[in-house]
Protein backbone atom coordinates (compact mmCIF):
# COMPACT_ATOMS: atom_id res chain seq x y z
CA UNK A 1 0.00 0.00 0.00
CA UNK A 2 1.17 3.51 -0.86
CA UNK A 3 0.17 6.53 1.20
CA UNK A 4 -0.37 10.05 -0.07
CA UNK A 5 -1.64 13.17 1.67
CA UNK A 6 -3.81 16.04 0.46
CA UNK A 7 -3.29 19.75 1.10
CA UNK A 8 -6.48 21.76 0.72
CA UNK A 9 -5.89 25.45 0.06
CA UNK A 10 -9.63 26.20 0.53
CA UNK A 11 -9.42 25.11 4.17
CA UNK A 12 -5.73 25.48 5.09
CA UNK A 13 -5.01 28.59 3.03
CA UNK A 14 -2.50 29.53 0.34
CA UNK A 15 0.20 30.98 2.57
CA UNK A 16 3.51 29.90 0.97
CA UNK A 17 5.23 29.23 4.29
CA UNK A 18 2.39 27.01 5.46
CA UNK A 19 2.35 25.06 2.18
CA UNK A 20 6.13 24.64 2.24
CA UNK A 21 6.10 23.48 5.85
CA UNK A 22 3.29 21.02 5.16
CA UNK A 23 5.10 19.58 2.14
CA UNK A 24 8.40 19.21 4.02
CA UNK A 25 6.63 17.55 6.95
CA UNK A 26 4.86 15.13 4.60
CA UNK A 27 8.12 14.23 2.90
CA UNK A 28 9.99 13.79 6.17
CA UNK A 29 7.20 11.56 7.51
CA UNK A 30 7.59 9.30 4.47
CA UNK A 31 4.39 9.98 2.54
CA UNK A 32 4.71 8.90 -1.08
CA UNK A 33 2.79 11.81 -2.58
CA UNK A 34 1.11 15.17 -2.04
CA UNK A 35 -2.18 16.05 -3.75
CA UNK A 36 -3.98 19.35 -4.34
CA UNK A 37 -7.59 19.93 -5.49
CA UNK A 38 -8.92 22.33 -8.10
CA UNK A 39 -11.82 24.61 -8.85
CA UNK A 40 -11.20 27.22 -11.52
CA UNK A 41 -14.20 29.39 -10.63
CA UNK A 42 -16.89 29.43 -7.94
CA UNK A 43 -20.07 31.49 -7.63
CA UNK A 44 -22.83 32.15 -5.09
CA UNK A 45 -25.04 29.11 -4.66
CA UNK A 46 -22.53 26.58 -6.02
CA UNK A 47 -23.16 23.10 -4.61
CA UNK A 48 -21.80 19.60 -5.13
CA UNK A 49 -24.63 17.39 -3.96
CA UNK A 50 -25.70 18.75 -0.56
CA UNK A 51 -22.35 20.46 0.05
CA UNK A 52 -22.31 24.21 -0.53
CA UNK A 53 -19.08 25.79 -1.75
CA UNK A 54 -18.70 29.35 -0.43
CA UNK A 55 -17.54 31.49 -3.36
CA UNK A 56 -14.61 32.99 -1.41
CA UNK A 57 -12.89 29.63 -0.84
CA UNK A 58 -9.26 30.17 -1.93
CA UNK A 59 -8.78 27.36 -4.44
CA UNK A 60 -5.21 28.09 -5.55
CA UNK A 61 -4.06 26.74 -8.90
CA UNK A 62 -2.87 23.18 -8.17
CA UNK A 63 -0.10 23.02 -10.76
CA UNK A 64 1.39 26.33 -9.65
CA UNK A 65 1.28 25.08 -6.07
CA UNK A 66 2.87 21.75 -7.00
CA UNK A 67 5.68 23.54 -8.83
CA UNK A 68 6.26 25.53 -5.64
CA UNK A 69 6.16 22.31 -3.58
CA UNK A 70 8.69 20.72 -5.92
CA UNK A 71 11.13 23.54 -5.20
CA UNK A 72 11.05 22.95 -1.43
CA UNK A 73 11.11 19.12 -1.48
CA UNK A 74 13.21 16.46 -3.16
CA UNK A 75 11.36 13.11 -3.15
CA UNK A 76 7.61 13.40 -2.67
CA UNK A 77 5.50 12.74 -5.77
CA UNK A 78 3.09 15.39 -7.01
CA UNK A 79 -0.60 14.77 -7.62
CA UNK A 80 -3.92 16.46 -8.30
CA UNK A 81 -7.16 15.35 -6.72
CA UNK A 82 -8.68 16.31 -9.08
CA UNK A 83 -7.63 18.54 -11.97
CA UNK A 84 -10.77 19.57 -13.89
CA UNK A 85 -9.55 18.49 -17.29
CA UNK A 86 -12.35 19.86 -19.53
CA UNK A 87 -11.54 23.40 -18.39
CA UNK A 88 -7.92 23.25 -19.61
CA UNK A 89 -6.81 23.34 -23.23
CA UNK A 90 -4.73 20.16 -23.62
CA UNK A 91 -2.09 21.75 -25.86
CA UNK A 92 -1.31 24.28 -23.13
CA UNK A 93 -1.73 21.72 -20.36
CA UNK A 94 0.68 19.23 -21.95
CA UNK A 95 3.48 21.78 -21.74
CA UNK A 96 2.58 22.86 -18.20
CA UNK A 97 2.57 19.29 -16.88
CA UNK A 98 5.78 18.32 -18.66
CA UNK A 99 7.47 21.46 -17.35
CA UNK A 100 6.50 20.69 -13.75
CA UNK A 101 7.73 17.13 -14.27
CA UNK A 102 11.11 18.30 -15.57
CA UNK A 103 11.57 20.95 -12.89
CA UNK A 104 10.64 18.47 -10.15
CA UNK A 105 13.05 15.81 -11.36
CA UNK A 106 10.31 13.50 -12.65
CA UNK A 107 7.78 13.77 -9.82
CA UNK A 108 4.62 14.98 -11.63
CA UNK A 109 3.39 11.38 -11.78
CA UNK A 110 -0.02 11.35 -10.05
CA UNK A 111 -2.17 13.63 -12.18
CA UNK A 112 -5.78 12.73 -11.44
CA UNK A 113 -8.28 14.17 -13.89
CA UNK A 114 -11.98 14.78 -13.31
CA UNK A 115 -14.73 16.42 -15.33
CA UNK A 116 -16.30 18.77 -12.77
CA UNK A 117 -19.77 18.92 -11.23
CA UNK A 118 -20.64 22.64 -11.30
CA UNK A 119 -22.51 23.88 -14.40
CA UNK A 120 -21.66 27.49 -13.60
CA UNK A 121 -17.96 26.67 -13.49
CA UNK A 122 -18.21 25.10 -16.94
CA UNK A 123 -19.96 28.21 -18.30
CA UNK A 124 -17.29 30.45 -16.80
CA UNK A 125 -14.62 28.39 -18.56
CA UNK A 126 -16.50 28.55 -21.86
CA UNK A 127 -17.31 24.82 -21.84
CA UNK A 128 -20.65 23.15 -22.57
CA UNK A 129 -21.37 21.23 -19.35
CA UNK A 130 -23.12 18.46 -21.29
CA UNK A 131 -20.03 17.71 -23.40
CA UNK A 132 -17.39 17.83 -20.65
CA UNK A 133 -16.95 14.05 -20.56
CA UNK A 134 -16.27 13.76 -24.29
CA UNK A 135 -14.00 16.80 -24.07
CA UNK A 136 -12.02 15.14 -21.25
CA UNK A 137 -11.62 11.92 -23.25
CA UNK A 138 -10.32 13.86 -26.22
CA UNK A 139 -8.00 15.93 -24.03
CA UNK A 140 -6.40 12.77 -22.62
CA UNK A 141 -5.69 11.57 -26.15
CA UNK A 142 -4.20 14.96 -27.07
CA UNK A 143 -1.94 15.04 -24.01
CA UNK A 144 -0.50 11.63 -24.74
CA UNK A 145 -0.08 12.38 -28.43
CA UNK A 146 1.85 15.58 -27.72
CA UNK A 147 4.09 14.01 -25.07
CA UNK A 148 4.98 11.13 -27.38
CA UNK A 149 5.44 13.23 -30.53
CA UNK A 150 8.83 14.14 -31.93
CA UNK A 151 10.33 16.95 -34.01
CA UNK A 152 8.26 15.93 -37.03
CA UNK A 153 5.14 17.12 -35.21
CA UNK A 154 1.79 15.47 -34.57
CA UNK A 155 -1.71 16.18 -35.81
CA UNK A 156 -5.15 15.71 -34.30
CA UNK A 157 -8.67 16.16 -35.65
CA UNK A 158 -11.39 15.69 -33.06
CA UNK A 159 -14.71 17.11 -32.00
CA UNK A 160 -13.14 19.76 -29.76
CA UNK A 161 -9.46 20.05 -30.68
CA UNK A 162 -7.74 20.26 -34.07
CA UNK A 163 -4.13 20.96 -35.00
CA UNK A 164 -1.51 19.92 -37.57
CA UNK A 165 2.21 19.31 -37.29
CA UNK A 166 2.51 20.50 -33.68
CA UNK A 167 5.57 19.88 -31.48
CA UNK A 168 5.51 20.11 -27.69
CA UNK A 169 8.76 20.30 -25.75
CA UNK A 170 10.13 19.76 -23.11
CA UNK A 171 9.09 16.16 -22.72
CA UNK A 172 8.29 14.44 -19.43
CA UNK A 173 11.49 13.32 -17.75
CA UNK A 174 12.59 9.84 -18.79
CA UNK A 175 9.15 8.55 -19.83
CA UNK A 176 7.14 8.59 -23.04
CA UNK A 177 4.08 10.04 -21.30
CA UNK A 178 2.90 10.99 -17.83
CA UNK A 179 0.44 8.70 -16.03
CA UNK A 180 -3.14 9.94 -15.98
CA UNK A 181 -5.45 8.71 -13.23
CA UNK A 182 -9.19 9.23 -13.47
CA UNK A 183 -11.21 10.71 -10.64
CA UNK A 184 -14.97 10.70 -10.15
CA UNK A 185 -17.70 8.67 -8.52
CA UNK A 186 -19.86 7.94 -11.59
CA UNK A 187 -20.06 4.92 -13.84
CA UNK A 188 -18.78 7.15 -16.65
CA UNK A 189 -15.66 7.88 -14.63
CA UNK A 190 -15.11 4.18 -13.97
CA UNK A 191 -15.42 3.41 -17.69
CA UNK A 192 -13.06 6.29 -18.52
CA UNK A 193 -10.52 4.85 -16.07
CA UNK A 194 -10.76 1.46 -17.74
CA UNK A 195 -10.47 2.79 -21.31
CA UNK A 196 -7.90 5.53 -20.81
CA UNK A 197 -6.63 5.70 -17.25
CA UNK A 198 -3.50 4.50 -15.55
CA UNK A 199 -5.45 4.50 -12.29
CA UNK A 200 -8.88 5.08 -10.78
CA UNK A 201 -9.45 7.47 -7.86
CA UNK A 202 -13.18 7.58 -7.01
CA UNK A 203 -14.63 10.07 -4.57
CA UNK A 204 -18.19 10.72 -3.51
CA UNK A 205 -20.41 9.26 -0.82
CA UNK A 206 -20.89 5.79 -2.26
CA UNK A 207 -21.83 2.58 -0.48
CA UNK A 208 -19.32 -0.25 -0.26
CA UNK A 209 -21.32 -2.20 -2.85
CA UNK A 210 -21.39 0.76 -5.25
CA UNK A 211 -17.62 1.15 -4.93
CA UNK A 212 -17.10 -2.55 -5.57
CA UNK A 213 -19.28 -2.43 -8.69
CA UNK A 214 -17.51 0.65 -10.04
CA UNK A 215 -14.04 -0.79 -9.61
CA UNK A 216 -15.23 -3.98 -11.29
CA UNK A 217 -16.63 -1.83 -14.11
CA UNK A 218 -13.27 -0.08 -14.52
CA UNK A 219 -11.43 -3.41 -14.70
CA UNK A 220 -13.99 -4.97 -17.07
CA UNK A 221 -13.85 -1.93 -19.34
CA UNK A 222 -10.06 -2.14 -19.38
CA UNK A 223 -10.24 -5.78 -20.49
CA UNK A 224 -12.76 -4.96 -23.20
CA UNK A 225 -10.44 -2.21 -24.46
CA UNK A 226 -7.54 -4.67 -24.72
CA UNK A 227 -5.77 -3.28 -21.67
CA UNK A 228 -4.46 -5.23 -18.67
CA UNK A 229 -6.80 -4.54 -15.73
CA UNK A 230 -4.06 -5.59 -13.32
CA UNK A 231 -2.11 -2.49 -14.37
CA UNK A 232 -4.89 -0.17 -13.18
CA UNK A 233 -3.94 1.48 -9.88
CA UNK A 234 -6.75 1.99 -7.39
CA UNK A 235 -6.58 5.01 -5.06
CA UNK A 236 -9.04 5.88 -2.32
CA UNK A 237 -9.49 8.66 0.22
CA UNK A 238 -8.70 8.06 3.88
CA UNK A 239 -8.05 9.97 7.09
CA UNK A 240 -5.10 10.44 9.42
CA UNK A 241 -6.90 8.58 12.18
CA UNK A 242 -7.62 5.44 10.13
CA UNK A 243 -6.49 2.14 11.65
CA UNK A 244 -4.41 -0.69 10.28
CA UNK A 245 -7.65 -2.69 10.05
CA UNK A 246 -9.17 0.04 7.88
CA UNK A 247 -6.21 -0.14 5.50
CA UNK A 248 -6.24 -3.94 5.43
CA UNK A 249 -9.91 -3.82 4.45
CA UNK A 250 -9.12 -1.40 1.60
CA UNK A 251 -6.28 -3.66 0.44
CA UNK A 252 -8.72 -6.58 0.24
CA UNK A 253 -10.84 -4.41 -2.06
CA UNK A 254 -7.87 -4.00 -4.43
CA UNK A 255 -6.83 -0.53 -3.27
CA UNK A 256 -3.16 0.24 -3.97
CA UNK A 257 -2.93 3.80 -2.60
CA UNK A 258 -4.65 5.72 0.19
CA UNK A 259 -4.67 9.53 0.21
CA UNK A 260 -5.38 10.92 3.66
CA UNK A 261 -6.76 14.32 4.55
CA UNK A 262 -5.73 16.10 7.77
CA UNK A 263 -8.59 16.96 10.07
CA UNK A 264 -7.15 20.17 11.46
CA UNK A 265 -5.81 23.38 9.96
CA UNK A 266 -3.52 24.04 12.93
CA UNK A 267 0.12 23.38 11.85
CA UNK A 268 1.37 21.71 15.04
CA UNK A 269 -1.69 19.48 15.23
CA UNK A 270 -1.29 18.48 11.60
CA UNK A 271 2.36 17.62 12.11
CA UNK A 272 1.54 15.48 15.14
CA UNK A 273 -1.18 13.66 13.22
CA UNK A 274 1.08 13.06 10.23
CA UNK A 275 3.89 11.77 12.46
CA UNK A 276 1.54 9.42 14.33
CA UNK A 277 0.15 8.08 11.04
CA UNK A 278 3.67 7.57 9.68
CA UNK A 279 4.70 5.65 12.79
CA UNK A 280 1.54 3.51 12.72
CA UNK A 281 2.17 2.43 9.14
CA UNK A 282 5.98 2.45 9.16
CA UNK A 283 6.36 5.13 6.51
CA UNK A 284 9.63 6.72 7.62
Amino acid sequence: MKFGISYSTPFFGADPQVIAGFARDAEECGFESLYLPEHVALYPGAKIGPMALPPALPYADPLECLSFVAAVTSRILLGTGVLLLPYHHPVVLAKRLATVDVLSGGRMRLLTAGVGALPGEARAAGVDFATRGRRADEAIDVLRLLWAGGEEGVSFAGEFFRFEGVCSFPKPLGVRELPIHIGGSSAAAARRAGRRGDGYFPGGALTADERRRQFELARTTASEAGRDPAELEYTRWGSLDMSTEDVEDLARQGVTRVVVTPGTAEPAGRRDGMAAFAERFGLS
